[in-house]
């Protein structure tokens, strides 16, 4: 078994790739995939993304406000609230920091995103954390608002070790993505190598990122087994040990999500 702890099935090539969702969580199921997390981007999107997955019970949901986003449209606490009483959505999140494009609406992010771990803290449900060139802004406010109550995930990490471990060392978990088989990704590679499994998910970000061999076609779901090959082999350890303790990690992380 494996989990695709992060995807957006909204975005997904329907119907050119697939004809829809069924079909790429068909694809996903005869790749090994049985569960996925959808993630939604911002709260105006999630009736949407709903309205595709919340059928299939083997596909839970998160919402929340990307930083790339924050500058688009204002953001309401108080309709992610709303959402996040959903059952099936076991998360808060795509949230976090992104200098590396946004850099100039960093303070913007930094309310956007303190007010969602605010929330995640409240409703007790975990963060899925987007950071990128703002390793000590993303630590210091997981820290400050007390993200350890709640935990998380950094998710399609390709930041440095001492980042992951000091999030480790807060209760959160670091995901790999296709990234982690790219030629380019040889540091990202030895980061990973030394991350203990036992704090490892694996994800695809679909319709993003897709790995090496598809590298330059849309990412699906189905392709999380590639991520956790490569994973293994970066390791030295067999797939079947990556695919039973990331999916453990998984479903300990995101206690709302029943297997």
């Amino acid at each position: 078994m494996l989990v695709d702890s992060h995807c957006h099935l909204d975005r997904l090539d329907y119907p050119g790739k697939h004809n829809n969702v069924a079909d790429a969580l068909s694809k996903a199921k005869q790749a090994g995939v049985d569960y996925c997390l959808a993630v939604a981007i911002s709260p105006d999107k999630f009736p949407a993304m709903m309205e595709k997955v919340e059928q299939f019970d083997n596909v839970f949901a998160s919402c929340g406000m990307h930083p790339l986003y924050v500058q688009e449209q204002a953001f309401d606490k108080a309709l992610l609230a709303q959402y996040l009483q959903q059952a099936k959505v076991v998360a808060v999140g795509e949230t976090g920091l992104d200098y590396f494009y946004a850099k100039k609406h960093k303070e913007l992010q930094q309310t956007v995103f303190i007010e969602q771990i605010q929330l995640a803290v409240e409703y007790n449900k975990p963060l899925i954390v987007h950071t990128r060139d703002a390793r000590d802004d993303t630590l210091r406010l997981l820290a400050e608002h007390r993200a350890e109550q709640c935990g998380g995930v950094l998710h399609c990490f390709t930041e440095s070790l001492e980042m992951a471990l000091a999030a480790i060392e807060m209760g959160f978990y670091i995901s790999a993505s296709g990234i982690i088989s790219f030629n380019s990704a040889k540091e990202l590679q030895k980061t990973f190598k030394q991350i203990p499994l036992e704090r490892i998910l694996v994800e695809t970000d679909s319709p993003y990122l897709a790995p090496i061999p598809h590298r330059g076609e849309e990412n699906q779901p189905a392709y999380t087994r590639v991520v956790a090959e490569c994973l293994a082999n970066i390791k030295g350890i067999s797939f079947e040990q990556v695919a039973e303790q990331t999916s453990h990690n998984f479903f300990e992380l995101f206690s709302l999500a029943k297997p």
